[in-house]
C-alpha cells in the first residue's frame, strides 16, 4: 500500500519538480565521488653551480606542493613531489657540479612522483617556489649547500680590521644577476647577466695589472648570489670599493645611454633601523666600536657618522668613473643619480652601481656583445677607479704612501672638518701639516694634504 502512495505522489508531481529533485540527487551523488586533480608536469631541470652550492630548478605548468629530507651513508637527498610526473627526460646533473653524482626517480603511490640524487657529501638543503615571471613558468628551486663548506665559513670569522703596511687597494667588482636571474634581456637575445660577466672579468684583469690594487670578483660564474650576500663577500675581503656592473633596459628601444647611481640618503636612513637589530653583529661597521651597550639614540648616531663618510666617498668615487663613461658616448643623465639599490648600502664600503648600457636599445645591445666594446667600457671603469684612489688612497695602502703630495685650494664654504673628510685624513694632521693654530681657513689659502 505505501509503494503504491510513493507512486501516486511520483506521477502527481510535475514535470519540472521531478527534473529538480532529479538533478539534485545526481549532483549529491557525484560529489560523493573521489576527485583526482590533474596531475602537474615538470617539464624540465635546469642546473646551476656555484662555488658553495648547487641550484636546481625544477620547471612546471602548476605549483608542485613538494617535500624534501637527507638520508645517510650514502649520503642522498630525496625530493618527493605531490601529485605530479615528469614529462620530460632530465638532463644528467652529474656533469654540471661536484655535489651530485647521480639521479634517478619512480613513480609512487600511483600519482606522486620521487626524484632522489645521490650526493659525494651532504648537503644543507633549502627549497621554495617561485610564480611565472617573463622569461619562465611555475618553478620549484632546490638549494644544496655543500656541509663542509658551510662548516668552514662558520668556524672561519670574518676579518674586518685593516692590516697595518703598504697593502693594496681592494675593489669589489660585482657583475649582476646570474643563473636563474638573467636580468635584462636584448630584442637578439642577449642576456644581460652574461655581458656584465663578461666585463667585469675583463675589468678584474684590468684591475691587477695596476701597481697597488687588486680586485675581487663577487660572480665569476653562471649562477645566482643574493644581493646581501654579494655586500658580505666584499667587506669578507676588506674592499675598498664596491662597483656593481648592469644593463639597463626600457619598454621605448629608442631609450640610450649609461647611467652611474650612488645610494640615495632615504636609503640610507631606512637601512639604519636594520643595523640597529643586529646591532651585536654591527661593531665592524663603525671602526670596530662596540654597538651592544650603546641606546638606540647613540647607536644610530654612530651609524650615521660612520655612513657620511661612506657616503661621500662613493659619491666620489662614481664622479670620476661617469666621467670616463662620458668619453665611450652619450649618457643617459647628465650627472650621477642616486637610488635605494641594496648592494649600495653597505655602511663602510663606498659603493656605485654602474648601468653600462639600455641592452633594449638595439644598438647598445649589439655593442655589448662585442669583446672590444666590452673592453673600452672596462678601461673606462678602471680609469675611473684609478682615478679616484689616486686621488683619494685609503691610509696604510702602498697608493697612499707613494703618492704625489696634495693640495687644496679653500672655496667658499669650506670648513677644516669638511676638508679632512674629504681626503680621509684627520684634523690634526691637516693642522700639523699646514702649521695651522686653529680651525681658522680663508677663501684662496691653499692647503698642503698629508699622504697616507
Amino acid at each position: 500500500m505505501r509503494a503504491i502512495f510513493r507512486m501516486n505522489f511520483i506521477f502527481s508531481m510535475g514535470h519540472g519538480e521531478m527534473r529538480r529533485r532529479f538533478t539534485l540527487l545526481l549532483l549529491l551523488f557525484v560529489s560523493s565521488l573521489p576527485l583526482y586533480a590533474k596531475q602537474s608536469e615538470v617539464t624540465g631541470l635546469r642546473i646551476w653551480s656555484a662555488p658553495d652550492h648547487v641550484r636546481l630548478v625544477f620547471d612546471a605548468d602548476a605549483q608542485i606542493a613538494h617535500k624534501i629530507f637527507t638520508l645517510k651513508a650514502p649520503d642522498r637527498l630525496v625530493l618527493d613531489l605531490k601529485n605530479a610526473t615528469l614529462t620530460e627526460h632530465l638532463p644528467n646533473p652529474t656533469k654540471e657540479n661536484k655535489i651530485i653524482r647521480g639521479m634517478r626517480s619512480a613513480v609512487r603511490d600511483k600519482t606522486d612522483m620521487r626524484v632522489v640524487f645521490d650526493l659525494n657529501s651532504a648537503v644543507k638543503p633549502k627549497s621554495f617556489s617561485l610564480k611565472p615571471n617573463r622569461e619562465y613558468g611555475h618553478r620549484l628551486v632546490i638549494d644544496l649547500y655543500d656541509d663542509k663548506i658551510a662548516a668552514s665559513r662558520r668556524s672561519k670569522p670574518v676579518k674586518t680590521a685593516k692590516t697595518v703596511g703598504q697593502r693594496d687597494v681592494v675593489i669589489a667588482v660585482d657583475p649582476g644577476h646570474g643563473g636563474e636571474d638573467p636580468g635584462a634581456r636584448g630584442r637578439k637575445g642577449t642576456f644581460e647577466k652574461d655581458v656584465v660577466l663578461a666585463i667585469g672579468r675583463k675589468l678584474v684583469a684590468m684591475i691587477n695589472q695596476q701597481k697597488g690594487m687588486r680586485a675581487l670578483l663577487i660572480r665569476d660564474g653562471d649562477y645566482y648570489l643574493g644581493l646581501r650576500k654579494r655586500i658580505a663577500k666584499a667587506r669578507e675581503h676588506q674592499a675598498d670599493l664596491f662597483v656593481s656592473i648592469h644593463a639597463d633596459a626600457f619598454h621605448d628601444p629608442r631609450v640610450r645611454g649609461s647611467s652611474v647611481y650612488t645610494l640615495s640618503r632615504s636609503g640610507a636612513s631606512n637601512e639604519v633601523a636594520r643595523w640597529l637589530a643586529e646591532r651585536e653583529n654591527s661593531a665592524d661597521l663603525v671602526g670596530g666600536v662596540s654597538l651592544e651597550d650603546k641606546d638606540d639614540m647613540l647607536a644610530s648616531v654612530l651609524l650615521d657618522l660612520s655612513q657620511i663618510g661612506t657616503l661621500q666617498a662613493g659619491s666620489e668615487a662614481a664622479s670620476r668613473v661617469f666621467r670616463q663613461l662620458k668619453t665611450l658616448g652619450k649618457t643617459h643623465k647628465r650627472r650621477v643619480q642616486q637610488a635605494g639599490f641594496v648592494v649600495l648600502k653597505s655602511p663602510d664600503i663606498p659603493s656605485m652601481l654602474v648601468e653600462t648600457a639600455f641592452i633594449s636599445n638595439p644598438e647598445e645591445e649589439r655593442r655589448l656583445r662585442e669583446s672590444g666594446h666590452q673592453r673600452k667600457v672596462a678601461k673606462a671603469l678602471m680609469k675611473g677607479i684609478l682615478d679616484y684612489f689616486r686621488y683619494q688612497p685609503p691610509p696604510g695602502t702602498w697608493l697612499a704612501a707613494n703618492q704625489a703630495p696634495r693640495k687644496h685650494v679653500i672655496s667658499p664654504g669650506d670648513t677644516l672638518i669638511a676638508i679632512a673628510n674629504r681626503y680621509r685624513v684627520s684634523v690634526n694632521r691637516l693642522r700639523n701639516a699646514n702649521e695651522l693654530k686653529g680651525d681658522t681657513i680663508r677663501i684662496g689659502q691653499v692647503l698642503q694634504i698629508p699622504g697616507g
